[in-house]
């Protein structure tokens, strides 16, 4: 069994998977100063990404994936699912600039190690990927606290909560302000496809229309706990 101080003296090998370059290397640098980290590879598009991790040969040639939630051409989520599916020993940990709150859960119900927010500390953030890579979950305090109301409103969910995988991706990205064929193309989806998904989505947010949609991903993602 991997222990702590394996880690620590084994070279952890992390692809970084985020369509801004800027973000790419603001990781390098902060993974660089850990001796027992190394980034092995990047990619900046979700068929990258799957096609990197097939090429290093999955868990054979890494041992954490550091993924955005927002990739272009294939959505995060649906490059986790597709990683867990072919190598599901391979430790997957998301990245967001969104709060835990709204995708954490989804996220590690996915299959994800654990969810990171690009603006945590930089000590945090190796300390996450050390104990993601040892087979380990990464909960932060936000994210324990998004798990513990998700599993006291699973009998009552409602809005956000109540959409399916698809939906929710629909979701995200029509608050983004993408029209339906974008979404369509980020997705792989006939327009149609989408309109259908785009109109459960207002049914069951309650939502008439975009800007509504909008307004009430505000509110849910600013509401107190408990709301």
């Amino acid at each position: 069994m991997t222990t702590q101080f394996d880690l620590l003296t084994e070279t952890i090998r992390v692809l970084i998977g985020d369509d801004h370059r800027i973000v790419r290397e603001g990781l390098k640098q902060i993974l660089a100063d850990a001796p027992d980290v190394q980034v092995v590879a990047e990619a900046q598009t979700g068929p990258e990404v799957l096609a990197e991790v097939a090429a290093l040969g999955g868990s054979l040639g890494l041992d954490l994936v550091l993924l955005d939630i927002a990739m272009p051409e294939l959505d995060g989520l649906d490059v986790l699912q597709a990683i867990k599916r072919d190598h599901p020993r391979l430790p997957v940990l998301m990245l967001s600039t969104y709060p835990e709150k709204q995708y954490a859960v989804r996220c590690i119900r996915l299959g994800a190690c654990g969810y990171l927010n690009k603006s945590a500390d930089p000590d945090d953030m190796i300390a996450a990927v050390r104990k993601a890579a040892g087979g380990a979950v990464f909960v932060s305090q936000a994210t324990a606290e998004a798990l513990a109301a998700a599993v006291g409103s699973a009998s009552a969910q409602t809005g956000p909560e109540a959409l399916s995988h698809r939906e929710y991706q629909v979701y995200r990205l029509l608050t983004q302000g993408r029209t339906v064929s974008e979404i369509g193309a980020q997705l792989g989806l006939a327009p149609n496809t989408v309109s259908t998904y785009r109109a459960r989505v207002l049914e069951k947010t309650g939502a008439k229309n975009d800007v509504e949609l909008a307004l009430y991903a505000e509110r849910h993602a600013r509401a107190p706990k408990g709301t």
